[in-house]
């Protein structure tokens, strides 16, 4: 029973890396129509923008860092540093008065997002018993959309017309003086918004740093082999059956994460320009849709040790077809497509490809390069998913009068992860990680 306490109370300290992760992401997103309107920038910024955020291309170049790092240093070396990292991130965002500021703010709390994920994740699995260990991952996806229900909230109530926008007005004006512009005094409710993160992300610190090391990294270090960033890669491209996971999890994880990087970062601003709704509403849809989120990944965490793996993938992968296909056929120029894709949307987040992503990753690889191997992956994904925001962009036009196209294509990426996932899916389930690894490798004493 004290193991069992042990590794939720460390799941959670770890887990709080997700709430920092997605909360980044959305309260850029929440706040994007009001940094746009405050520095005047083009669509194509807020491409830009999402292209080296923690969405996508910080989030990327952050990964491959952390996760050969964390097999290096070890996974508590990464808990130690890495948000001390997010913090000037954040704080960069928060005091930003031009474009390339606000750029050089949204990298480097992507950079640091990046670090933390293959090194939490990896953590979570090595120090779950065998039959919590897909009960903990999905409590730090909870935690994944927990941060963006905290965060939406908070952007609503500090928003222009919000309940607490007075309260924003009485702070901008106090450090702007009483002649400041309209634009200028209602960003500064995503300025507050960003100071959330900036407390948590401390608080967050405070307690992984107090974590102890993974046991299965101090055995592998112990045991005296070699674990240098050049050797763990190349005992990584020299092992078919690495080689070859890598290839199924990226596929996976790529072609669903393409879909959920673009809705992730434009959901709020696609649904004020192409449903025509207001800010508030839109952060209120988005806030309905992560407590969806919340609610069902809850439910997949009661499931996911004692039912088949494969069934919950396919469950969540046909709910998010039926929201695209919906798109396609009502439409989101009215509330009834809007909801019905909100809802949909939901249901997915909560048994999506990322849980499984997460859990087949910190499994399928064994200790010597398990967070390295998931940098890679993460770096993969995370920097072609910072390309297809470009595009997406170019494609959904600046009023969103290419949407139906973008939804075929987001159809196309899902009917991929869906088939991809269906018949490579692994059986992992009631197994230790020691007895996945001699299944799949053998002696790794190369």
């Amino acid at each position: 029973m004290e193991k069992k306490e042990s590794s939720l109370k460390s799941t959670i300290a770890v887990s709080l890396t997700n709430y920092l992760d997605a909360g980044a992401i959305v309260a850029g997103a929440s706040g994007l129509t009001l940094w746009q309107k405050y520095l005047g920038l083009s669509e194509v910024h807020l491409g830009w923008l999402n292209f080296i955020s923690a969405n996508c291309l910080g989030a990327a170049v952050g990964a491959i860092i952390g996760g050969f790092l964390a097999d290096k240093y070890g996974r508590k070396f990464i808990f130690t540093y890495n948000l001390l990292v997010y913090m000037t991130g954040v704080l960069l965002i928060m005091l930003s008065v031009n474009f390339p500021m606000l750029l050089a703010g949204f990298l480097v709390t992507g950079i640091s997002v990046g670090v933390g994920v293959p090194a939490s994740w990896t953590y979570i699995s090595e120090s779950s018993e065998i039959n919590n260990r897909g009960r903990n991952i999905c409590i730090s996806q909870m935690s994944w959309g927990i941060g963006p229900m905290i965060i939406l909230l908070l952007g609503m109530f500090f928003a222009p017309g919000g309940y607490l926008f007075g309260w924003v007005e009485s702070v901008a004006h106090f450090f702007g003086g009483d002649g400041m512009a309209e634009n200028t005094v209602n960003v500064f409710s995503s300025r507050i918004v960003f100071l959330s993160l900036f407390v948590v992300a401390f608080i967050a610190w405070n307690l992984q740093r107090g974590l102890q090391e993974s046991a299965e990294f101090t055995a592998q270090k112990a045991e005296g082999k070699k674990n240098g960033l050049m050797d763990n890669i190349k005992v990584l491209f020299q092992n078919n059956i690495a080689v070859k996971t890598v290839c199924f999890l990226a596929t996976i994880y790529l072609t669903w994460n393409l879909v959920a990087s673009v809705m992730g970062f434009f959901q709020p601003h696609i649904y004020e320009t192409a449903g025509g709704v207001s800010n508030e509403q839109a952060n209120w849809m988005n806030f309905i849709q992560w407590a969806i989120i919340v609610g069902v990944t809850f439910i997949t965490s009661k499931l996911i040790d004692k039912t088949s793996h494969k069934g919950i993938y396919i469950f969540g992968l046909v709910a998010a077809l039926s929201a695209w296909f919906v798109i396609v056929a009502i439409g989101v120029d009215g509330p009834a497509g809007l909801w019905a894709f909100a809802i949909l949307w939901g249901i997915q987040g909560g048994a999506s490809p990322q849980i499984f992503y997460a859990l087949w990753g910190s499994e399928l690889f064994p200790a010597k390069f398990r967070a390295g191997a998931q940098g890679l992956m993460f770096f993969i994904v995370r920097g072609l998913s910072a390309l297809w925001g470009l595009v997406f962009t170019y494609i959904y036009g600046e009023n969103g009068e290419g949407f139906t196209i973008a939804a075929y294509c987001m159809i196309t990426l899902l009917l991929i992860s869906l088939v991809v996932g269906v018949v490579l899916a692994p059986n992992t389930r009631g197994k230790s990680l020691e007895q996945i690894t001699k299944e799949r490798y053998g002696s790794l004493d190369n």
